[in-house]
């Protein structure tokens, strides 16, 4: 008898605790890669000095990462469509590992750059599936109590990861903080071929006769992203004309990022992004305020790492330490919040967080 793969199958195979146990699966590969993102800052200043970089060079251990999972998460919905569930995100965890195991072992300041593109890659595909899943899994009434306990248990790894990655960097140094990721990934793996469905989004087959990849619109994407970051480095410490050039090509390459993706869309292409979403006032507003909150949070998980250790002279430890109390609360309150957000209006919620925030 063949196991069930589809999600009706396994929802018939493992009872009413199986959409529990499917979002225990993705919240353990998304704990791995938002870990990854976050748990190599306590490592800079100490990767800074094997390597004798400067910051300019340092932070692009972190904003490599940032790039190329910001460029693959438009990607998510191909890679579903083509492979199904199962396959993209064991992928995922694959590489993400893959890449945990090469950072570790890295000599060279580029290959330890290399390996963070390739867990920021494998990162970016793996954001989108959750909040997919629990579309498909759960019940409107109870996909707030879902993202509140998927959210309380994501952010734990911002929260833990930094205290022990601290204290990992005081012991080991900073090639331990790369085979954090290893165990989750292993579990995550395991789970994933028990739970995880293997149809694409919709419960279809997945296909690979699909429609292709708008490689055109992932070049502009990537290359806009690079240049924005690359020219506001220079901005603020480098050459003032090469920095205009950076951030000119950047501006220009997202316009016209932006004008093929709506040129696909209006002649019936698949684009990356679909631009008519913003159409819709209350997905326009949530990407604004996702668009705020990420920039506080992923600012500050890599300034104050970098500040503590640099300007404070604290040990990786201690700066690990300094910064657990607020990931614990933050773990809480999501919990909490995701049981109001069944109860309460959205936008009550929302104004409460941004004004804590600010």
């Amino acid at each position: 008898m063949s196991r069930p793969a589809t999600l009706p199958e396994l929802q018939a195979h493992y009872g009413e605790r199986y959409r529990w146990l499917l979002l225990l699966s993705v919240m353990i590969g998304t704990m791995a890669s938002i870990m990854s993102s976050t748990i190599v800052n306590v490592a800079i200043p100490d990767m800074s000095h094997y390597f004798a970089l400067g910051q300019a060079r340092a932070q692009w251990v972190s904003s490599g990462f940032m790039v190329a999972m910001t460029v693959s998460m438009l990607t998510t919905p191909w890679l579903l469509g083509r492979y199904g569930y199962r396959r993209t995100y064991v992928g995922c965890m694959l590489l993400l590992m893959a890449g945990g195991i090469v950072g570790g072992f890295s000599n060279l300041f580029g290959l330890v750059l290399a390996a963070r593109v390739a867990e920021g890659l494998a990162a970016g595909v793996v954001q989108p599936i959750p909040a997919i899943i629990i579309m498909r899994a759960f019940a409107p009434h109870e996909q707030g109590r879902a993202s509140g306990f998927f959210g309380m248990g994501v952010v734990l790894a911002p929260a833990l990861g930094p205290s022990v990655g601290g204290v990992l960097v005081d012991l080991f140094g900073w090639r331990s903080i790369f085979f954090m990721v290893v165990p989750l990934c292993i579990a995550s793996l395991y789970m994933a071929y028990r739970y995880v469905p293997t149809t694409a989004p919709g419960g279809v087959a997945a296909s690979r006769n699909g429609g292709s990849l708008d490689w055109r619109g992932l070049l502009m994407g990537a290359v806009g992203t690079l240049c924005l970051l690359n020219g506001m480095v220079e901005l603020h410490g480098g050459n003032a004309t090469q920095a205009a050039v950076l951030l000119a090509i950047a501006a220009a390459t997202l316009l016209l990022f932006v004008w093929w993706q709506a040129r696909l869309g209006a002649t019936g292409g698949a684009p990356l992004m679909n631009l008519a979403l913003f159409g819709y006032r209350q997905f326009a507003m949530g990407s604004i305020v996702a668009f705020i909150y990420g920039t506080a949070l992923f600012g500050s998980t890599y300034l104050l790492p970098v500040y503590m250790q640099l300007g404070l002279q604290l040990s990786a430890s201690h700066v690990g330490t300094i910064l657990l109390p607020a990931g614990l609360v933050l773990a809480v309150t999501i919990a909490f919040v995701g049981r109001l957000a069944d109860k309460q209006p959205t936008w009550l919620l929302v104004s409460i967080g941004l004004g804590l925030l600010a």
